[in-house]
């Protein structure tokens, strides 16, 4: 694994932003183990958030392309320090754009924030977690009503290697709905790889019983 996903793990668990316990998830599954990246909120956490979805960007896509799209809210500051993170990292100026969730009509009009969108652009789009891909679902249209542009990929924190709406993971049903690559920086099976049995500043964050509880999880909603 390389040495920036163990550092993102790590990174997580410090946040307070991966938790291992009982958890009830939007879709109503119990899950051993919950992310949340509001949990981010300190300038230094940003930036360096911002610095592994950079590197993990270079990694699966490169830099060939002009616009770094994440849909609202979440989406928002994770593009804003993400592009930040390029320029510092890797010297390439990208764009940022994200949308509101209600047009403005007056001012800085339209449904964009950041940059505008124009025909040829090449996107990739950045979020934080998916489990269904319904944000997906909702970001996909009004992009490509913009202009006439090229999806190149998604990239997400985290890929939580279970089921989404049919025996697939969400990642994957993204890639064959809609016909661009979809990865994440870590998957939840290097998470565990990782933590499983290994003290985290003196304590064991996955022990046996918390694996157990991981494996019948995926026993249930993992992805054949």
């Amino acid at each position: 694994m390389e040495q920036y996903k163990q550092e993102f793990i790590d990174f997580m668990i410090a946040s307070d932003v991966l938790k291992f316990g009982d958890f009830t998830l939007k879709s109503g599954r119990k899950s051993p183990f919950f992310m949340n990246a509001g949990a981010y909120v300190t300038g230094t956490q940003l930036r360096k958030l911002g610095e592994y979805y950079a590197k993990a960007i270079h990694d699966n896509y490169g830099l060939d392309f002009d616009i770094l799209f994440g849909p609202a809210y979440k989406g928002i500051p994770l593009s804003v320090a993400t592009t930040m993170a390029i320029s510092e990292l890797y010297g390439k100026d990208i764009r940022y754009c994200s949308n509101r969730k209600e047009v403005k009509d007056h001012g800085d009009t339209g449904i964009l924030l950041g940059s505008k969108m124009k025909d040829g652009d090449r996107v990739v789009i950045i979020e934080d977690v998916t489990t269904s891909g319904k944000s997906i679902e909702e970001t996909f249209p009004i992009i490509k009503a913009q202009a006439d542009v090229e999806i190149k990929g998604l990239i997400v924190s985290l890929n939580r290697c279970e089921r989404g709406k049919g025996e697939k993971s969400a990642l994957q049903e993204i890639q064959e709905l809609y016909g661009f690559p979809a990865n994440a920086i870590v998957s939840m099976e290097e998470v565990v790889e990782y933590l499983y049995n290994k003290p985290h500043d003196g304590k064991i964050i996955i022990d046996d019983a918390m694996k157990a509880s991981i494996d019948a999880y995926y026993a249930q909603y993992g992805v054949k």
